[in-house]
């Protein structure tokens, strides 16, 4: 490191020790009407905005900058400069920082989670332990930038000696979704920011405010300018942002959340300067219970799982297949406690557990499969239509029974507050539904039958599995998928190494 960078570096983690504490009384902008690129809030090059709506009430919120692939390009500008300073910091300094963001977060979980609610629309108790998920993603990955380890190689000359660097990728360019929007963008960040690399953000055009809330805590945390970028752009203007990330050759990596036809486009873009890629894909989970399953705990896993932000994540339980033993007394069991958990809802009123799907797009989809379903003979045991109430984006919590392979239900992600029971035979049959799809991120089954446990965890065709256990993702442990869910692993020890560079170096002696 260079002496002039050495001083710089000393002066910026001089000025991290000061606590976080003293902005305590200060409160978030909720709903900033600025982008945010090299430490300063801008508007776009071309002056544009486009609204942000509560998908609850539809209901306006405010406006943000509708950035092209020009401010997208300022943006990679300001994390190239900022790259030649924050890879200079030591391990031990981008740490202290993370572990800064991290105490902010708990500082400002109520403020934090009041944003993801107002423009996500999920219960606010779940909008706070998805704060506390993205808080514990920075102290995670304040501890893991100082166990970047490279290592040392045995040599099978004796004048020669092999070690590997870790060196951090460079700059980076995410696009994430609006289902978790505050986490998915802080599993990223932390782990990039760790190893060294920038970033330069494009959040899902129906929820920017969580992005930007981050920026206001980077600001805070006086991170330095340019390490955090966040681009806003409507749904018009994503697809030439999405290019612009992808063909930018000083963005060296792009890592995507979202669909699997999304993400195939993005690879396609990437291709042509072999950039790196991170993909976590579509889901459409299995579930599956045996005879020998304990019942209510099936069912208490099941509830977590698929009715978790109504439906609408990646890995909530979609194909729910129940061994014809104990087929009917788990769909008694399922809908009464469907009747007694499930409440309908604006996110910030008390007890609610289901909130608004995201937009109408949403809600058609999820009606036409009912449909589908209906039409071909699914028997709706609960629930089943669109609730008006509100703004319209309310589907009734639904449970439908005698579920067929010949229902779209059964192979397409809901993505909405439906469980879609399919009876299977054995243990042969369950294992072949369960993996008679193109993807394979998160899957789930409930046995007592430990040589069972074992055969079934080994044959699923997924990334993660959850056995007894309905809620699976943890910073602790890797996050991601197979076959067409993608590859490479957010979180745990293995998700720094996604952001770093083996260098392999041979010295003569």
């Amino acid at each position: 490191m260079s002496g002039p960078n050495l001083k710089q570096n000393v002066q910026l983690l001089n000025s991290l020790q000061i606590s976080s504490h003293h902005c305590s009384a200060q409160k978030l902008n909720y709903f900033p009407e600025k982008a945010f690129i090299n430490g300063k809030w801008t508007d776009s090059v071309s002056a544009n905005k486009f609204e942000i709506y509560d998908p609850a009430k539809n209901l306006l919120l405010g406006s943000v900058p509708d950035c092209n692939s020009s401010d997208l390009n300022q943006a990679v500008q300001s994390a190239n400069e900022a790259f030649k300073i924050w890879s200079n910091f030591t391990a031990e300094q981008r740490g202290k920082v993370l572990r800064k963001l991290y105490d902010l977060h708990v500082e400002y979980k109520q403020q934090l989670a009041e944003i993801i609610t107002h423009e996500n629309g999920k219960p606010l108790r779940e909008s706070l332990v998805e704060i506390d998920s993205s808080a514990k993603a920075y102290e995670w990955f304040s501890e893991e930038a100082k166990r970047a380890y490279g290592d040392v190689i045995p040599s099978p000359a004796p004048n020669k000696r092999f070690i590997v660097l870790k060196q951090p990728v460079g700059i980076c360019g995410f696009i994430t979704p609006w289902n978790f929007p505050a986490y998915m963008i802080a599993r990223k960040t932390a782990a990039a920011l760790a190893a060294g690399c920038t970033v330069v953000i494009k959040p899902a055009e129906d929820t920017p405010y969580s992005a930007l809330a981050l920026c206001q805590l980077a600001e805070m945390a006086e991170l330095p300018p340019g390490c955090i970028n966040v681009v806003t752009a409507s749904r018009k203007n994503t697809a030439e942002v999405g290019k612009a990330i992808c063909h930018n050759p000083l963005i060296k990596k792009v890592s995507f959340t979202g669909s699997t036809a999304v993400g195939k486009i993005l690879m396609e873009n990437c291709a042509h300067q072999v950039k790196k890629v991170q993909m976590e894909l579509g889901g459409n989970a299995p579930f599956i219970v045996f005879n020998s399953a304990d019942i209510r705990k099936a069912i208490a896993g099941l509830m977590a799982s698929k009715f978790r932000n109504s439906g609408q994540t990646c890995v909530c339980a979609n194909r729910i297949f129940v061994q014809e033993g104990v087929y009917d007394d788990f769909i008694v069991a399922l809908a009464e406690e469907m009747n007694n958990q499930l409440k309908i809802g604006h996110g910030f009123e008390s007890g609610v557990t289901q909130g608004p799907l995201i937009n109408k797009n949403a809600i058609n989809k999820v009606e036409k499969l009912v449909s589908d379903s209906v039409a071909k003979g699914g028997q709706i045991v609960l629930g089943g239509n669109k609730c008006n109430i509100l703004g319209g984006n309310f589907y009734e919590p639904t449970l439908i029974r005698d579920v067929t392979t010949d229902m779209e239900i059964s192979k397409e992600e809901i993505f909405g507050p439906v469980a879609a029971i399919m009876k299977f035979k054995n243990e042969e049959d369950a294992i072949r539904l369960a993996n008679d799809v193109s993807v394979g991120l998160a899957g789930y089954f409930y046995s007592s039958d430990l040589s069972q446990i074992w055969r079934v965890a080994e044959k699923l065709e997924v990334g993660m599995v959850g056995v007894n256990e309905g809620i699976i993702s943890t910073i602790e442990a890797p996050f991601g998928g197979i076959k067409e869910s993608g590859f490479g692993s957010e979180g745990s020890k293995y998700g720094i190494n996604e952001y770093l560079n083996n260098k392999f170096v041979c010295m003569g002696i």
